[in-house]
């Protein structure tokens, strides 16, 4: 039997794997993304982005790419949080930014750009195995392939992360029942929804009552997403139906409302969720096998957390995985995923719980709700939220300053050119940022210069006079710190080329190892 040998094994072809495939084709490695599917699911999914993922795609090109507009993305002055509405202003480097894109043309625009970089993607291949050893895993399925590394961004049944043993704990509900689907509502010229007793109820808003939860938006034109949500009602396993939406949005506001299918073409929701799960893996890495997406965290949809999270999982981990594959990663980088990311994680799940533990029905959550208001009203805890719900409050180490935060786009200008700092990043690779001119910066940077780009540059109000970025856009270093520049290129980016000890190649233990 042939055995198929290549670096990385991606399992799941949806955005995080595309993504993550892109990134590691980018800093040199070429994956292998294998996805269970024949063709691309029908079943529409996520309306859009939120959050630092979109600043993200910035820095990759891919904003402008996929959405067509060639400016850079701009932060949106309001959101919802628990289902209230977050006025966070125009507050400058908001973190809290909005791309609506739906998930099928996310995914067309992913896989587009993977094949422009050369990336192979085998549809219609099932794996059933992941067995590893010291040197690789042995992926089995339509056939069976050799990798260096295996990802698992294969969902939440994910088959990776059962195959290596990675446990999968948290809770699983049944209390809330959630319709959803495409209808075409009776909208006045306004676009708002006219509810005999309840007034003009306006789109893009959660409507709570003593009965549950109602919401609608429009995301084509003459087409609305229509969701109810009910607690502690009974349940059964029938197909969802339209008139079954109809009855729990009667249901919900205590007045029918006239709604049709959709009649023009299209990828229309019609489902049902009757049990809802908050679960995280508890380690993301396991030897040579590594989980991102869904397949390491699942949580509550309220406030459009998941395809940020994922992504910004795969920022993290797309860079390091490639520099232990190509051999100079310093001893225990590929560790820090999980110790980065997992935290993360948990600041979704104990949010998204905390929303919907909003959204709920009662007095004592209409209590709740009136006091958190009050609170949200406050330009402080506005700007909290909302770097909460974009995930721009991870910190990757670091106490000083920028170091281990997410460096902000701005303005520069390189060789009497303006750009921006997200243009310097398109490439995917580390990026010493000099912003005054320091020959001594370039000399201690020279036995990097194969991993990191040293950029010479002015800038108006420069956040620092000099700046490591890495991958992922989070600063590993700035020139105000307290520590050498060369220890923190050595920390994050190895030993300098030609130093005794350097790794030629990228055979390392499976085992996980320690790094401070």
């Amino acid at each position: 039997m042939r055995v198929e040998d290549v670096d990385v094994v991606v399992v799941g072809a949806g955005p995080i794997g595309l993504m993550l495939a892109g990134e590691l084709a980018l800093a040199g490695v070429r994956p292998v993304v294998l996805e269970r599917l024949p063709q691309r699911s029908e079943v529409p999914k996520a309306n859009g982005l939120v959050g630092q993922v979109v600043r993200w795609l910035d820095h990759r090109g891919l904003y402008q790419r996929l959405t067509g507009d060639t400016r850079a993305p701009q932060p949106t002055p309001a959101y919802m949080f628990g289902g209230m509405p977050l006025s966070i202003g125009y507050w400058p480097d908001s973190p809290l930014h909005i791309m609506r894109l739906p998930q099928w043309d996310l995914e067309v625009g992913l896989a587009q750009w993977v094949a422009d970089l050369g990336v192979r993607v085998r549809r219609g291949f099932d794996v059933t195995g992941c067995t590893q050893d010291w040197d690789g895993v042995t992926v089995t399925g339509s056939a069976t392939l050799r990798a260096r590394f295996v990802v698992g961004c294969d969902g939440a049944h994910s088959v990776v992360r059962k195959q290596a043993g990675v446990d999968f704990p948290g809770v699983s509900t049944d209390r809330v029942v959630s319709r959803t689907a495409h209808v075409v509502l009776p909208l006045t010229a306004s676009g708002e929804l006219d509810v005999p007793g309840m007034g003009r109820l306006r789109p893009f808003t959660y409507h709570r009552t003593d009965r549950g939860l109602f919401v609608f938006a429009t995301f084509q034109p003459g087409v609305q997403l229509v969701t109810a949500m009910e607690w502690d009602q009974p349940d059964d396993d029938s197909p969802a139906t339209i008139e079954d939406v109809r009855a729990g949005v009667a249901r919900v506001l205590g007045v029918d409302v006239p709604m049709m299918q959709p009649t023009q073409p299209g990828r229309w929701v019609l489902r049902r969720v009757a049990s809802r799960s908050t679960r995280q893996a508890d380690r993301y890495r396991a030897g040579r096998i590594l989980v991102a997406g869904d397949a390491a965290h699942v949580h509550a949809a309220v406030g459009g957390p998941g395809l940020n999270l994922g992504l910004l999982d795969v920022a993290n981990l797309g860079w390091k995985l490639a520099a232990t594959v190509q051999g100079w990663a310093p001893p225990g980088l590929l560790d820090t995923y999980h110790d980065e990311r997992h935290p993360v994680g948990q600041r979704v799940v104990m949010h998204t719980q905390a929303q919907t533990a909003l959204l709920a029905p009662g007095s004592e959550v209409t209590a709740l709700r009136e006091l958190f208001g009050e609170l949200m009203a406050k330009p402080d805890n506005a700007r909290y939220l909302a770097t909460l719900l974009a995930g721009a409050d991870a910190r990757y180490g670091g106490e000083h300053g920028l170091v281990g935060a997410w460096v902000p786009d701005f303005p520069l200008t390189v060789a009497g050119q303006p750009t921006r700092l997200a243009e310097l990043a398109r490439a995917g690779r580390p990026l010493l940022l000099d912003l005054v001119g320091d020959p001594a910066l370039a000399e201690v940077a020279t036995g990097w210069a194969d991993r990191v780009d040293l950029i010479v540059a002015t800038a108006a109000n420069p956040p620092a006079d000099a700046l490591l970025i890495r991958p992922d856009g989070h600063a590993a270093w700035t020139a105000d710190s307290d520590r050498p520049l060369a220890e923190a290129l050595r920390d994050w980016f190895g030993e300098p080329a030609g130093c005794a000890g350097t790794p030629t190649s990228g055979r390392t233990p499976w085992t996980s190892s320690t790094r401070r």
